[in-house]
């Protein structure tokens, strides 16, 4: 059974008639999808299709108007952001958010369960920290950053600022990772590297949504893509079934005109 394929009742992420409402505006509109075990599911629209908002409503940060969020069949849609966060689901950001006082280490450390629960443990408290250490400096080593985890993250390039990001968000061994945008401001090498990257930790983790207006980018990692414009689900389906949909070029470029592959 392929990931399109899988039943609703088996998928890692399940979303059926979402809405968010901010008062007229309807930023999610009836959205259905789901994430399939093992899959990497990308979404795209044109700016202010609804893409960011839907994440921040599966991660809690936006209370859905309406509808439902299972994550591995449990309803999660009324739960906080933090309760969600370790359920299982992690996420990265349009704009970096890192500690940039921090070490990239530190960066990573932060994610661990051990740490977001008792938030004034001492990093380095005797017992269980030096295999946490071990495990943080795995997910540097898998994002190419493990030289650095001495250096400030304010100290990082831009592509290696992104990776770390994806780093800490692993760090939490999520069942379900979120990633908005992370190839936004990157230029062509450090997208490549970002694309090997992602498809060499898909490995370790269940199943990925992966947010993008690069279309390289969406080509190269994407199971299955989900179209959205003004807060609907406009086509659903592979690469280019959804690319060439009729509804998906008019939102992008107002035309039925072909979209020619990167």
């Amino acid at each position: 059974m392929t990931p399109s394929q899988t039943n609703l009742s088996s998928a890692v992420l399940a979303v059926r008639g979402l809405s968010k409402h901010f008062g007229g505006v309807k930023a999610l509109d009836g959205i259905d999808l789901h994430v399939a075990p093992g899959e990497l599911l990308g979404v795209i629209g044109p700016n202010g299709a609804g893409k960011t908002a839907l994440i921040n409503t599966i991660t809690g940060f936006y209370r859905a108007t309406s509808g439902s969020i299972e994550l591995d069949g449990q309803e999660i849609s009324h739960l906080p952001m933090h309760q969600i966060g370790r359920l299982g689901i992690s996420r990265t950001f349009q704009n970096i958010r890192l500690f940039k006082r921090m070490s990239v280490l530190e960066n990573v450390l932060v994610a661990f369960k051990t740490y977001n629960q008792n938030p004034l443990r001492s990093f380095f408290r005797a017992g269980s920290a030096r295999a946490d250490i071990a495990s943080a400096m795995h997910w540097l080593e898998q994002l190419q950053l493990a030289d650095r985890a001495d250096a400030l993250a304010s100290s990082l390039a831009y592509g290696d600022a992104r990776r770390l990001e994806i780093a800490r968000a692993l760090a939490g061994e999520p069942r379900l990772l979120l990633l908005d945008e992370p190839a936004a401001g990157m230029n062509e090498a450090e997208t490549a590297q970002l694309t090997r990257d992602i498809k060499k930790i898909r490995s370790s983790i269940s199943s990925i949504l992966l947010i993008e207006h690069d279309m390289g980018l969406i080509r190269a990692l994407s199971d299955r893509i989900v179209a959205m414009d003004y807060g609907k689900k406009i086509a659903e389906g592979g690469a280019r079934e959804v690319l060439e949909h009729p509804e998906v070029l008019r939102a992008y470029l107002g035309t039925e005109e072909e979209v020619t592959s990167p």
